[in-house]
């Protein structure tokens, strides 16, 4: 993550940290050497859902900045059951997503017990009931597991690894051999929206191929694409997606020098002395994808398993499949679900909840 992201993402941070207990700042500023800007946000994020729940369920008689290290300590495991049952049942979270806010509650909690010191040198509770939860044991499918052994799509992390590798550390890996670091140093913010926006929206590979300048609203963060069927439709595209295609379009009239009705938004790097600049094809995009899934070490990614890795997110953080059918233009939802890897019980639900 480059230094701009990164104090974007710290001034996020701190914006959520100014409504929360004084301890969860202190824990935070714990962590910011060893765990990711991303990370961290998601923790305050989890953190706010847990406290404003506390607040809602009277649990506490002060607001979320004001909770008490005694109202933690106080907490029973039926309560805490009574939180992930809340999560499941009314905030309609997938385990996966049980398991990462429990996880990241596991966390304040430990620091709160094990590390943090009060002046006497006393930790700052004597009880923790989050020690005594356990995490959701997830059965995986065979073609799920398959597809992470194989390297076939990008998890959890992998995204931002996958998002800096083309970045930055393909150039570092390659330095030495200066055609291809200097090759990359053209192309590296032209690359790094691409795989931003695929990742950051699911969009196909000739959807992406096709944008003009005028199909993108950088205000909405939305693009305009033309669907199977020559359907037009507007589609969402995440704000990591959206800071990498501002970084792009900060350079892209000065380094590729299009001519004025050359509105393509992604553009070839020329060719010789006299080459001009020119839309980037389909192979292209494919191409360039191999070259850095290959060098990444993933070697089976290509650009439909981004796709699919936005998918699989998507559904395990949102479990909406109506919605992620529009996000990917599928005319059928049976497509989607068998994309998602849907369980039967998955599908049910799925299915329920359009009639809502």
């Amino acid at each position: 993550m480059d230094k701009q992201m990164k104090m974007h993402y710290m001034q996020r941070i701190d914006e959520k940290l100014s409504d929360l207990p004084w301890y969860v700042t202190e824990f935070i500023d714990s962590k910011k050497r060893t765990l990711s800007p991303t990370t961290l946000l998601n923790y305050c994020h989890d953190y706010i859902i847990f406290f404003d729940w506390l607040v809602t369920e009277n649990l506490t008689s002060t607001s979320r900045k004001e909770i008490k290290l005694e109202s933690l300590e106080s907490l029973t495991i039926r309560e805490v059951e009574n939180f992930l049952s809340f999560l499941d049942y009314q905030l309609g979270n997938t385990k996966l997503t049980i398991n990462r806010k429990l996880s990241s509650l596991k966390s304040l909690f430990d620091y709160l017990q094990n590390k943090a010191e009060t002046s006497d040198l006393k930790p700052y509770i004597q009880r923790n009931v989050m020690a005594k939860m356990d995490l959701i044991a997830i059965k995986e499918s065979q073609e799920t597991i398959a597809n992470r052994i194989e390297g076939k799509i990008l998890r959890e992390d992998d995204f931002e690894a996958f998002r800096q590798f083309v970045a930055y550390d393909f150039g570092e890996k390659y330095k030495e051999k200066k055609r291809i670091y200097n090759f990359h140093q053209f192309n590296r913010e032209r690359d790094t929206a691409i795989v931003s926006l695929i990742l950051g929206s699911g969009l196909r590979l000739s959807e992406v191929a096709g944008i003009n300048l005028e199909d993108l609203d950088i205000n909405k963060a939305l693009v305009r694409v033309i669907r199977k069927g020559d359907k037009e439709q507007y589609v969402y595209f995440s704000k990591q997606a959206l800071f990498d295609l501002e970084s792009y379009l900060h350079i892209r009239a000065s380094r590729y020098v299009p001519e004025k009705n050359e509105n393509y938004l992604f553009i070839a790097a020329p060719v010789g002395r006299k080459g001009k600049s020119r839309r980037l094809t389909q192979r292209s995009i494919e191409k360039l994808i191999e070259k850095y899934a290959i060098a990444f070490g993933k070697p089976s990614l290509t650009v439909h398993s981004l796709r699919h890795s936005f998918a699989t997110r998507y559904h395990l953080e949102n479990n909406d499949v109506p919605r992620l059918k529009n996000q990917l233009g599928h005319s059928s939802i049976q497509t989607t679900m068998i994309y998602t890897h849907l369980t039967d019980d998955e599908m049910r639900k799925a299915v329920n909840n359009m009639d809502r």
